[in-house]
């Protein structure tokens, strides 16, 4: 809030309001203060109007900074004459101010003889309060003092581990956040997991394996994988995991916590169980000191519980889409004079797979239908609009193959029906072969790179329209292109070009400059290097390829 805000809503009050620093300059008041004592001013000091010795008024000031609500008190005010104006008054920080010194918001009421007997028993009841809480607190002040120091470390190992398990979105990233951030948390010298793999991520098929994803820093009760013991840490500050006691159980306490064979103190098993299913258990070794707090362990156990299954379930849809994704896109035809090859890669996030997807149309022997799109969002909703909308698509080719602007059209009026509320981009373009002609169309979709021979190359950003689904009755408008002998058209999905941190026109530059370095390639090698140019980057979107290369003729 400004002042400007300040004067405009306190303009309508009644009763008189005021804004003042804790040096007692006066920064705004409203026309009811004003009204009532003139010399109620901005610029004004506070100190000099108010019949208040100075200590006394700075006290007042202070006992209002401190409170983030109303605090009653009292103030007489000098007018013009001379006269003091008794007022009952609230007082609180004006926690909105954002000057260099901190201000106190004071809502203020004139006092008749009736009132001063009440302004002054509140005075005394919350001068009482003050002076018991003053002596409280110094009363606790090491003890509290001990406990809080105690507590601020113990709450930032815990905010490290929460902290880490919600950014972990895979069974691999869950182990590691434990494995990094749970001794300390738990005050102990090393933690260990043993986990049953199937439940956590149902498989697929036999080539489907939790193995690869989560790396060997667990045991794995379901197939008898164990990760070899790490050296002995430094305390309770260590990161390392360990797996002692795996072979055996020598006792348990109270809570069911149970403890390694030869050292009942030192080495407790908590069961990991999440949505009545479990998961494993989480090992501790508390270095034979004092066993943890036993309802801190839990509720550290059920995190990571919850993580781990939020995790498992998320990498089985993840590999699911994926697959459904792989299985929905097309085998590409092979045609003569044409070298055409196409690639699909997920996230580096390992994000829900999305919903791109690329096609070629033989329409006639003379015509080549090319598409490629991608549906808005991620996840297996996203990847089955896909496969409905590429079924669609082919359809529509079969009627509206050699009109862009037509079968972009129709597949608005399809996504609008039977997908309503859902948006996809795409791009449509036929090439006439004999001539080299390309006619196109663009529903909000990144325009196709032409590469010329000499490795120049630009982009076909004509015919823009707004992305499908969006906009009732949409004229799809064509653009006209020509594609020589041993040139490339290279089609693409933003995840190619996306980058955190960077504007997409970055991206897009960096694939001309690519293209200069992609002479003599054939189609399948050049998607290849453009789909791992950035092999360290960050690619939190999917993405999709699709290029064509015409071929010289022999001589």
């Amino acid at each position: 809030m400004s002042l400007d805000l300040f004067r405009a809503i306190t303009k309508l009050l009644p009763h008189p309001v005021l804004l003042a620093t804790a040096g007692g300059r006066i920064l705004a008041v409203n026309t009811a203060a004003t009204r009532l004592v003139p010399e109620l001013r901005a610029g004004a000091d506070l100190f000099a109007l108010a019949d208040e010795n100075t200590d006394g008024l700075r006290g007042h000031l202070g006992h209002w900074l401190r409170s983030g609500d109303p605090l009653p008190g009292s103030l007489k005010i000098k007018d013009s004459r001379g006269e003091l104006i008794p007022f009952r008054c609230h007082g609180a920080r004006a926690t909105w101010w954002t000057g260099p010194e901190p201000a106190i918001q004071l809502h203020l009421t004139r006092l008749d003889h009736a009132d001063q007997f009440v302004a002054l028993s509140q005075q005394v009841r919350a001068l009482n309060k003050e002076m018991a809480f003053r002596r409280a607190a110094e009363a606790e002040r090491e003890h509290l003092l001990v406990a809080e120091q105690t507590g601020r470390i113990r709450l930032n190992r815990l905010y490290r581990l929460t902290a880490a398990l919600a950014a972990a979105a895979t069974p691999a990233a869950v182990v590691e956040a434990v494995h990094d951030t749970a001794p300390a948390a738990l005050g102990a010298r090393s933690v260990g997991l043993a986990l049953h793999s199937e439940r956590l991520v149902p498989s697929l098929g036999p080539a489907d394996s939790l193995r690869a994803a989560a790396g060997d820093s667990w045991t794995d009760l379901d197939h008898g994988h164990a990760p070899a013991l790490p050296e002995q840490g430094p305390g309770p500050d260590a990161t390392t995991g360990r797996a002692d006691g795996a072979d055996g159980v020598a006792g348990a306490d109270a809570a069911g916590r149970e403890a390694a064979p030869g050292s009942p103190a030192r080495l407790l098993r908590l069961p990991l169980e999440a949505d009545g299913l479990s998961l494993g258990e989480l090992t501790i070794d508390h270095d034979g000191g004092p066993p943890p707090d036993e309802a801190h362990v839990t509720a550290i156990a059920q995190q990571i519980a919850q993580a781990l299954r939020r995790a498992g379930l998320y990498e089985h849809e993840h590999r699911l889409a994926e697959r459904l994704q792989r299985s929905l896109l097309p085998v590409l035809p092979v045609i003569d004079g044409l070298d055409v090859a196409g690639r699909y890669a997920p996230g580096s996030d390992l994000v829900d797979v999305g919903g791109d997807w690329y096609d070629v149309h033989v329409l006639d022997g003379d015509h080549i239908g090319l598409t490629i799109g991608d549906v808005a969002g991620h996840g297996l909703s996203e990847a089955t609009a896909m496969g409905q909308i590429s079924a669609a698509l082919r359809g529509i080719v079969l009627r509206h193959g050699r009109r862009p602007g037509a079968v972009l059209a129709e597949l608005d009026h399809f996504l609008r029906a039977y997908h309503p509320g859902r948006m996809a981009t795409a791009c449509y373009l036929v090439l006439h072969r004999p001539s080299g002609t390309l006619h196109y169309a663009r529903a909000g979709h990144l325009p196709p790179l032409l590469i010329h021979a000499d490795g120049s190359s630009s982009f076909l950003d004509r015919a823009l329209a707004p992305p499908l689904g969006m906009v009732n009755d949409v004229a799809y408008t064509e653009s006209e292109a020509r594609i020589a002998a041993g040139e490339t058209l290279l089609l693409f999905t933003d995840g190619l070009v996306e980058r955190r941190g960077e504007i997409l026109d970055a991206g897009l530059d960096r694939l001309t400059g690519l293209a200069r370095r992609t002479a003599g390639l054939s189609a399948d090698e050049l998607c290849e290097v453009f789909l791992h140019h950035q092999p360290s980057a960050d690619k939190p979107d999917d993405c999709a390829l699709l290029a064509l290369r015409t071929t010289r003729p022999e001589a």
